[in-house]
């Protein structure tokens, strides 16, 4: 399983998460989109999921305060102080999920994307 995680501001266009996710390693044999279960219904990242034609997990918050990420100054308490982006992926991911590298962020600096992928079932 392959899953773009995503952390995004509430003025985050769709070409934001694009561009994040492009910058992030892209496409290429993602299965599922993550965010947390706050955000998978804004509307730019519903749109954006729907163009992309892949399954959105929507992340509860108590398993992104438990999952390892690194610490970002600009995530919200919430969230458990750390990447949205990574925490999104990693927890949706599953057991045993890696991010294959880096956050990414998009230029203006509304989204951000990291991406992980579970090998084992």
């Amino acid at each position: 399983m392959k899953v773009a995680g995503f952390g995004f501001r509430a003025a985050a266009k769709e070409q934001a998460l694009q561009t994040a996710l492009a910058a992030a390693g892209g496409t290429n044999g993602l299965t599922a989109l993550a965010t947390a279960a706050d955000k998978a219904l804004v509307p730019a990242f519903a749109r954006f999921a729907e163009g992309m034609d892949l399954p959105v997990l929507a992340v509860p918050l108590s398993d992104l305060r438990a999952t390892p990420a690194t610490p970002s100054a600009h995530t919200p308490a919430r969230y458990g102080c750390h990447s949205l982006a990574e925490a999104a992926a990693l927890a949706a991911a599953g057991p045993g999920a890696r991010l294959t590298g880096p956050r990414a962020v998009s230029p203006c600096g509304t989204a951000t994307c990291a991406i992980a992928e579970r090998t084992t079932p």
